[in-house]
């Protein structure tokens, strides 16, 4: 007798609340959407934290709505009743697309018993066992694809490293790879975004909340769990989060095993960032598709907002390519595809160009130089000079020339500073930024915020010690595996990454490079939105790096000197694509 209901509506065969069991005996609980008809078809799953009954529209209003308002494309071919956050529609994917769509409440969360601890070796062979479970079923035809946005993009990379056999693609959307370096130390600086996420995004669907939680409309069953316990019972099942990542400062055990070895994945991959994933859904693209191990691989870049371009007909049918043909083995002519997909970016649009490598075989690697006595961006190495900032504080913006001729940055961006402090550390914050002729900077909708500006990059003075197996003369590559503290005065060199943009200048625009002891705040007034969804927006999002914890104003609010000239030239590198 099956643990779970089976029921046919909207087109579909959907069992609810089916078991899998894992190596240790626990039972996860999992939403399976089916074509109707007996065979064997393909699989996408996603597993994750977020409740698989709690629906989009109920959870995450704010981002829905915005996809209503301004991409209703998106949702008009779906009815909508089973849209989940950052998952794909069953409606579409199982009904119109032929595929068996697989929800998994991940340990600890929704419908499933047990202990959460996010991102965890236990929760990734927890995944690693439901895909085999998936490639085993009567209506499976043994190729479980991956698929989703962020979380369920982070947690593909983990699980694909332990290569399950019915593993046969994946499709990572806007997700960090890299648990230390892409999402909570940026530059070894603590990012203040999982402490604000945990408790709105994971212990709210803990299982056991019951009924202090929501309801499924599909089923009326809720959403997590149906036993009503006390909230020690809850405490007591959830990893402290913030006191981890707080305790955590070097790139130690902790983060290691949440990070995958990039190299041991062998299925085909599809990465696709978005240049505004500044902070979390950017980074992990790039470096996922570089040293993935895969010999099948793609890449695409795009804009807007973190969802917009996964629910999209265009966005869809790119996906749905990738996926017929690997996990149904359609002759539809994909490995056609050229391996690099870009949206470049403009003030005011994106061009689409296909490439054949990143970073661009092109590539004309070129140096700007800080003069700290002008406050310029320029070719030539300046005289000896220095300036100085307070530590939290807005900082000093270089400026080059207007452009004499459009200017296209496509690629990693790494900068070279020569800097003292008058304590024994400093938290640098680097900000590319772009103005018009009119001195009106331009800020662009990104994943989660809607005014970003070009790109960011962060150091930890005291974390400056590079990996030189890992980098690159164009993408530095710290340790963080010891803290190497400041004599207050002395001069210290300090290579920093800059994330990768596209933008292209037009004439007579300039560019600009702040760099600061704080987050970035735009500042505009007017017409500009401050808040979106409740959030208040610097141009950071939610992706802040403000615990005073980590960052105790004794240390980082003292003086930092900016110093350049022949014995110290320090640099922007920039990657300039030539017409």
């Amino acid at each position: 007798m099956n643990d779970f209901k089976t029921e046919v509506r909207d087109g579909m065969a959907i069992d609810w609340d089916v078991p899998i069991t894992m190596d240790d005996g626990a039972v996860l609980r999992a939403d399976v959407y089916r074509p109707l008809g007996e065979g064997r078809y393909p699989m996408l799953m996603t597993h994750g934290p977020y409740a698989k009954g709690l629906p989009f529209q109920t959870g995450y209003a704010f981002a829905w709505n915005a996809l209503e308002r301004d991409h209703p494309e998106a949702l008009a071919d779906s009815s909508n009743k089973y849209q989940a956050w950052e998952t794909p529609d069953p409606e579409i994917w199982t009904r119109e697309y032929g595929y068996v769509c697989i929800r998994v409440d991940s340990r600890g969360a929704g419908r499933s018993p047990g202990r959460i601890d996010v991102l965890s070796p236990r929760e990734t062979q927890d995944f690693h066992d439901c895909i085999e479970w998936a490639g085993t079923q009567s209506w499976s035809n043994g190729k479980v694809g991956l698929t989703g946005i962020s979380y369920y993009a982070m947690n593909q990379w983990q699980v694909a490293a332990t290569r399950p056999k019915h593993l046969a693609a994946i499709c990572p959307f806007e997700g960090a790879a890299d648990f230390y370096r892409d999402a909570v130390r940026h530059g070894g600086i603590l990012c203040t975004f999982w402490i604000r996420w945990y408790p709105v995004q994971v212990s709210a669907v803990q299982n056991g909340l019951g009924e202090r939680g929501k309801s499924n409309p599909n089923t009326g069953e809720l959403i997590a769990g149906p036993q009503t316990e006390p909230p020690e019972a809850l405490a007591a099942r959830i990893a402290d989060l913030p006191a981890e990542q707080r305790a955590h400062t070097l790139d130690d055990d902790y983060f290691r095993q949440r990070t995958p070895a990039l190299e041991n994945i062998e299925v085909p991959v599809l990465s696709r960032g978005n240049w505004g994933g500044l902070g979390l859904h950017l980074r992990g693209n790039t470096e996922g598709y570089q040293r993935a191990g895969s010999r099948q691989k793609w890449l695409e870049m795009h804009g807007y907002e973190h969802w917009t371009e996964y629910y999209t007909r265009e966005g869809r049918a790119m996906m749905r390519k990738f996926f017929d043909h690997f996990l149904k083995g359609e002759d539809n002519g994909w490995e056609k595809t050229a391996p690099v997909q870009l949206n470049v970016r403009h003030p005011d649009r994106f061009i689409k160009r296909e490439e054949q490598e990143w970073p661009l075989a092109r590539t004309q690697w070129t140096r700007h130089y800080l003069d700290a006595s002008g406050k310029t961006l320029r070719e030539v190495p300046p005289g000896p000079a220095s300036a100085h900032y307070r530590g939290f504080s807005p900082g000093i913006t270089f400026w080059t020339e207007p452009q004499k001729t459009e200017l296209e940055l496509t690629g990693p961006v790494a900068a070279k500073l020569f800097v003292s402090s008058s304590t024994a550390d400093a938290d640098l914050f680097l900000t590319l930024r772009a103005f018009g002729p009119h001195g009106r900077e331009a800020l662009f909708t990104g994943a989660s915020d809607p005014n970003n500006p070009v790109a960011y990059g962060w150091l930890r003075a005291s974390h400056r010690k590079l990996d030189a197996g890992k980098s690159l003369p164009y993408r530095p590559y710290h340790a963080h595996d010891e803290a190497q503290p400041l004599t207050p005065g002395e001069i210290y060199e300090l290579d920093i990454e800059i994330w990768p943009t596209s933008i292209v200048l037009p004439r007579g625009w300039r560019l600009a490079l702040t760099v600061a002891g704080q987050d970035f705040d735009h500042g505009l007034p007017g017409p500009m939105p401050r808040t979106y969804g409740g959030i208040e927006m610097r141009g950071c999002s939610l992706h802040l790096h403000d615990d005073p914890q980590d960052r105790p104003a004794e240390v980082f609010d003292g003086t930092i000197t900016i110093h350049s000239g022949e014995d110290h030239p320090l640099h922007l590198l920039l990657p300039v694509i030539p017409a």
